[in-house]
Formats: C-alpha cells, structure tokens, sequence
C-alpha cells in the first residue's frame, strides 16, 4: 500500500470542515445580493486551477495523498475561516468597549488580530497532520500543506471581499479589489502559511530537543509577512505595499529554492538506496538512471502513456521513491525491524506488480 489508510479522524475533519465552509458561503449569498455572490464566487475560484496546480508542480517528487491535501484545503475554507472571522470580530468587540474608535479598531484588526488568529488557524491543519507522520517527510511536504491551508481560506475570504466591493461600489469595485487580490498577490495567503509549514517539517524531521522551537518561529514568521501586507494596504501608500510586495516575492524565491535544494537530495538518496535492490529483479540499472532524474521520469512516463502503462509507470515511480524515503525515515526515527521490513516487502511487491505491467 503506498499511502497509509483514510483515518477515521481525518474522514471527519473533512466532513466538519466542509460543512463550516458551507456555512460560511450560505450566510455571504443569504445577507447580500445572489447576483454579486454569484460574481464574487466567480472571481474567486478563477485564479484557482492555476494556483492549484503551481503549489502541486512542486509534488511530483513524492505525491502526497489527495485526500490529506484536501483535509489541509478544506480545513482553510471551512473551520479556518469561520473561526477567524467569530475572533476577529470578538477582539474588535474588545477594542470597541476600551474607548478606542472603529477606525483603531479596523485597524487593530487588519494589522495585528487577522495574522494572529488566521495564521494559526491555518497552521493548526499542519498540527493536525503530524498525527500521520509518515506524510511530512521533508521541509516541501510543509510547504505544500499549508499552501493548501492557504489557498482554502484564502478561497472563501476573497468571496467576501469581492462581495462587500460589489455592495459598496458595484461591479467596477469588485474587479479592482479582484485585480490586487486574485490577480497581482494571489499567493499571499499559502506565502504566509508556508513559514508554519516549514517549522512543523522541520520539527517533524529532525530529533534533536530544540527542534520544536521552529514551529513558534515560523508562526511568528508568518503574523510578521501577514502583517507587514496587510499594515501596508492599511496605510495605502504605494511605496510600503510595493515593499511588501518585493518581501513577499523573495519569500517565494526562498521556498522554491529550499525544495529545489531538497528535491536534488531526494534524487541523490534514490540513486544510492535503489542499487541495494539490484539482485531483486525489481529494480535494473537502466530503472536507478531513470528514477534519479526528474527529466528520465518525465521521458518514462510519456513513453508509458503512448504504451499505455501510465497506472503502471506511476505506481512504480512512486513505490521506488517511496522505499528511498523509508531507509531516510528508518535512520531518522529508528524505526523497528518488523515494521521496516513489512513496509519494505509491501513496496518491492508494488513495484514488482508495476514491472509485469
């Protein structure tokens, strides 16, 4: 089996998160106009294919399985949001009963209560995984889950603001807030939450006692980034949003390089691990040369669509990565005789089934 099976606590969260997304969208298109809903949920999901399939190209090593990613997506849209929408209102509640104005109060919430509660109901679907360590395996699994946590919440937030632009100004406003926000800073929100995610991978994949300390440190990361956007578009000065703009992009620039970085590891590790399997029949020289190269994969996989192999080609890539990471995860957590090998055997026969294809 190459992905662990469904948890029935998984099941569930899915199930709860959809509803509270479900939820949330039922109140935005019963407390305004359907015809605005129905354009603010058009711009939204517009950008979506495209932002979907930029977080998953950076997948294709090791595919995490649908299922968890579309816990950590709902998990965004739904109870994320509802959550921090009922704090945020909650804390500007507060900040309203102190004697400050609702302009403090606005702004309080922007710039300090948003990164706070939405980061960390965001991050807390990474939490949740760790249950199932055996799918953050390196500093890219974060990076994906939670840009998949971002990319749920920022779904469902953008309906909103489109929807209060139309309220406010009609159609023209909409588009303008659509322009910055689906269009110039769509990956803001997965940014942000990414830092999260490298601090759970990272406490996740290491042993030594400090380790747990980055994910503080990337959730800190992430109010800051959060917070530097949103102070930005607060002060709406041209000059402090294109600097946060530039910050946000470099952030980009740094995750892809960290799992370029890691993905060329992974690559190497294969090509050391595989050639122990030679004597097996499962695995040949020309099988290590392929599979230690994302080009060769690529190449393999067309020739097996043509042939049409493509399940097989598939399954075999992916159980032969999947048993170069068990050895990484056996010297990482010491994990038991019994256990390695009956996961071991299960993937040599996937691959051997794959290889009779």
């Amino acid at each position: 089996m190459l992905y662990p099976r469904p948890s029935k606590a998984l099941i569930i969260g899915l199930v709860v998160s959809g509803l509270c997304a479900l939820l949330t969208l039922a109140s935005m298109l019963l407390s305004n106009e359907p015809s605005g809903f129905g354009l603010a949920a058009l711009m939204a999901l517009a950008p979506l294919p495209v932002l979907l399939a930029a977080v998953l190209a950076l997948d294709r090593l090791e595919p995490e399985p649908k299922l968890s990613l579309a816990f950590a997506f709902v998990w965004g849209a739904g109870v994320a949001v509802l959550l921090a929408l009922v704090l945020s209102l909650a804390g500007q509640a507060l900040v309203l009963n102190a004697g400050y104005g609702e302009a403090v109060a606005g702004n309080i919430g922007a710039v300090v209560l948003a990164p706070v509660t939405e980061e960390g109901l965001k991050g807390a679907a990474l939490l949740l995984l760790l249950r199932r360590r055996r799918e953050i395996d390196g500093l890219t699994d974060g990076i994906i889950y939670a840009a998949m946590a971002g990319l749920g919440f920022a779904l469902v937030e953008n309906v909103g603001y489109y929807l209060v632009a139309f309220m406010q100004g009609g159609a023209d406003d909409a588009v303008g807030v659509f322009v910055l926000r689906g269009l110039i800073s769509p990956l803001g929100h997965p940014v942000y939450t990414s830092m999260i995610g490298l601090g759970v991978a990272y406490a996740a994949t290491r042993r030594h006692p400090a380790r747990w300390l980055a994910i503080p440190l990337g959730y800190l990361g992430a109010i800051l980034l959060h917070g530097a956007w949103n102070g930005a578009a607060t002060l709406g000065s041209l000059p402090a949003l294109g600097g946060a703009y530039l910050l946000e992009l470099t952030v980009i620039v740094v995750l892809v390089v960290v799992t370029v970085k890691e993905r060329r590891r992974v690559l190497a590790m294969i090509g050391g691990v595989l050639p122990w399997y030679l004597p097996t029949g499962v695995v040949t020289p020309q099988d290590v040369g392929m599979l230690g190269s994302l080009k060769s994969r690529r190449h393999a996989r067309r020739w097996a669509k043509r042939a049409g192999l493509s399940r097989a080609m598939s399954d075999y890539q992916h159980a032969a990565t999947e048993l170069a990471m068990l050895h990484l995860r056996a010297e990482r957590e010491g994990m038991a005789p019994a256990e390695f090998t009956g996961r071991r055997e299960a993937l040599l026969h996937v691959m051997g089934a794959a290889r009779r294809w």
